[in-house]
Parts: structure tokens; C-alpha cells; sequence
């Protein structure tokens, strides 16, 4: 297992017998780069970075030592910069050290044992500077991770502190409530305040004044589009049980009076062991209802539009179960391939794959049956 790597730090001055000195100062504790020209130098900081400290002379002939830390600054502001200096120098040094964000300054001549100090600080400060900078990279890395979960989630949810100041929103909430950019940092009555959403605002408040209060259900409309909302409160608590705020749920109850209806399709037909085909059927045209009910509702909600499509894609299962059916009940030598491909695909588009109708898993082993044989009784299953 290989050694770390040492830390580096530069030393930039025109001035052979000081980058000399410099060395022997640091190079039993640092690897020690130097460089007698300020370009040169910023060459070297961009091939060996990271470099934790760069010490620079004041006077040299290219460019000051201000200016060369700025431009230090300006391509990796991590690395701390301290800039050598003489008293002649000193009011000029000073009143410009805001520009190149100088961590300190040395004044000529110096003592070993504190520039020693100095630089070992520096390199400490460095080094939790690229800490802290490491642990946002992660926090921010995990926070998208997060969000890329919530927002996956059908209910919305508004996260607000202790001063009723939305810190965040997931992506079902941003929908239903329209909000066109980030609404983070904004009072939640200030991101509300379209007077559509004046029945949430109104709920909020009813919701905010006790923890305990049941859930509303609520009519909006956004952009032509309407929804029923079901709002809910909960509060948050730090670890020691004091209130930090609070979070909105936000669930679309619109579909639930079809759903409903869906759910009950699925479940007789699902049950029924006897003969099914006229309650396929029947549950076939009142899926393909049930679905332009959904679509024409004018509710723009997530969860009416995954309905609609739920049961498009029912009905076309049963569809291709009826077809299969009167094949096999009415050609000699039906296409075993498209029967097989068809089981396969209304299978594929049943919602309830674990539940298949006794009398459709019974045409699917006929399928198979003859599919292997390539003998057909000629006999309706369904």
C-alpha cells in the first residue's frame, strides 16, 4: 500500500536565495514547489493541485503579488494565499489584500519558527476547507438522490419551518399548485397568493392553528385544469421534541369515485370461476367508459390520467382474450404464433397479472396445448 501523498504548498519570488531558503524551511514537512516567475508559477498550480498554500513575494517584475494571488484566487480559490512583504511596502500590501483574498501577509525580514506557524495553519485551514467542501459535494449529491425519490411519490408535500417559510416542495405539489419556478425561501401565503388558491390558503391556516385537525378535501382550478385535494397537516419536530415546523400533504382525490369502479371490474371478473365471457364483455365497454370519463374529465392530476390509461389497457386485454377465443372456437387451423402472442400481450396489460380469471388461464393452457399439438376441438373457452 503506497504512502499519501504529502501535502504541497508553492512559494513564487523572483529571488533564487529565498525560494532556496523556503525550501529547507518546509521540505521536511511539505513537498515543496517553487517558481521565480508569477506565469510560470500559475502553470505549476494548475498541473499539481491541489496545492494548499501558495506563498508569494510582493515585488516582482511580471506582476505583483497581489495581482498574481488574485488570479491564484480566481482558478482555485481553495488554496490559501499569504504574500511576503516589506515595511515599504506595507499601507500599499494592505489596502489590496481584499482583491486576491490574502489568508496573511509576512513581513521581511521573518522569523522561521512563525513562518513555520503561519503556514501550518494555512495548511489546516486548507484541509477543512476541502473537508467541508467534500461533505456539501456528498450532501448535495444525497439531496438528489432524495428529491429524485419524493418526487416520485403521488402525494404532494410542502415542507415549511417554524416561520412558515417553504424550504421545500415536491414535484406532485409543484404540479398541483402551478408553480412555475422554485418556491423554496418564499412565505407559503406569498407562494399561494393566486386567488385560485385562496381555498388551500384558507385550509392551511384552519390546519396550522391545531396539529390534531382531520383532513379537508378542496376544489381548485389551475389553467383550466381542475382537482379535488385532499389536505393534510403534520408537524415536525426536532430530536428534543420542539416544533420546527410543519409539513403539507397534498393528496388528488379526484379519481377516486372511478378507481373505485375499476378496481370492482377487475376484482368480479377476476373472481368469477364459471363462464366469463359475456361479463368481459360487459366489463369491456364499461372500461372503454370508464376511461373517456377519466380523459374527459378536465382533472389534470397524475393519478386520473394513470386511471385512463389503466383502463385502455384493461380493455384491450380482454380484447385480445375475445379474439383469441373466437379463433380457436371458429378457425380449423388458427395462426398458433398470434394466439401465443396475443395471450402474452393482454397478460402483459392485465392490471391484476397474479389474478387471471379461471376461464382465461383455462384458454391459455389451450393456446399452449394446441400450439404443441396442432390439434383444435374447435370449442369456446371463455
Amino acid at each position: 500500500m503506497g504512502s499519501p501523498e504529502r501535502t504541497r504548498i508553492l512559494v513564487v519570488d523572483d529571488e533564487e536565495a529565498i525560494l532556496e531558503t523556503m525550501t529547507f524551511t518546509f521540505e521536511d514537512d511539505y513537498d515543496v514547489l517553487t517558481s521565480s516567475s508569477p506565469r510560470d508559477a500559475l502553470a505549476l498550480l494548475d498541473r499539481y493541485a491541489p496545492v494548499a498554500v501558495v506563498i508569494s513575494d510582493q515585488r516582482m517584475p511580471e506582476m505583483s503579488g497581489v495581482e498574481f494571488l488574485a488570479e491564484v484566487y480566481a482558478r482555485h480559490p481553495s488554496t490559501v494565499r499569504m504574500i511576503l512583504t516589506g515595511f515599504a511596502d506595507m499601507d500599499a500590501t494592505i489596502g489590496a489584500i481584499n482583491a486576491s483574498h490574502v489568508y496573511a501577509y509576512v513581513t521581511k525580514p521573518w522569523e522561521p519558527d512563525q513562518l513555520k506557524q503561519v503556514v501550518r495553519q494555512g495548511v489546516e485551514h486548507h484541509r477543512l476547507a476541502c473537508e467541508n467542501e467534500r461533505l456539501l459535494a456528498e450532501l448535495r449529491r444525497a439531496n438528489v438522490f432524495l428529491e429524485a425519490v419524493i418526487d416520485q411519490f403521488d402525494t404532494g408535500a410542502l415542507a415549511l419551518d417554524a416561520d412558515g417559510v417553504l424550504r421545500a416542495a415536491n414535484r406532485p405539489a409543484r404540479a398541483y399548485l402551478g408553480f412555475a419556478g422554485d418556491p423554496r425561501g418564499r412565505p407559503l401565503l406569498e407562494a399561494i397568493a393566486a386567488p385560485e388558491l385562496a381555498p388551500l390558503a384558507d385550509a392551511a391556516e384552519r390546519l396550522a392553528g391545531d396539529g390534531a385537525a382531520e383532513p379537508e378535501e378542496l376544489d381548485l382550478a389551475r389553467g383550466g385544469k381542475r382537482l379535488r385535494l385532499r389536505i393534510g397537516c403534520q408537524r415536525l419536530l426536532d430530536e428534543a421534541g420542539a416544533p420546527m415546523g410543519r409539513v403539507l400533504l397534498l393528496r388528488e382525490v379526484s379519481h377516486e369515485p372511478l378507481r373505485r369502479r375499476f378496481e370492482e371490474l377487475l376484482e368480479q371478473a377476476a373472481r368469477e370461476p364459471g363462464s366469463v365471457r359475456g361479463l368481459l364483455q360487459q366489463a369491456q365497454a364499461e372500461l372503454r367508459k370508464l376511461g373517456a370519463e377519466a380523459k374527459g374529465s378536465g382533472i389534470g392530476s397524475p393519478a386520473m390520467a394513470e386511471l385512463a390509461e389503466r383502463a385502455s389497457r384493461s380493455a384491450t386485454a380482454i380484447d385480445h382474450w375475445l379474439a383469441v377465443d373466437d379463433a380457436l372456437a371458429r378457425e380449423d387451423y388458427p395462426d398458433a404464433q398470434l394466439l401465443r402472442d396475443r395471450m402474452r400481450v393482454a397478460t402483459s396489460r392485465w392490471p391484476l397479472p397474479d389474478r387471471l380469471p379461471a376461464r382465461v388461464q383455462e384458454l391459455a393452457r389451450r393456446v399452449e396445448a394446441y400450439y404443441e399439438s396442432g390439434e383444435n376441438p374447435k370449442q369456446p373457452v371463455l
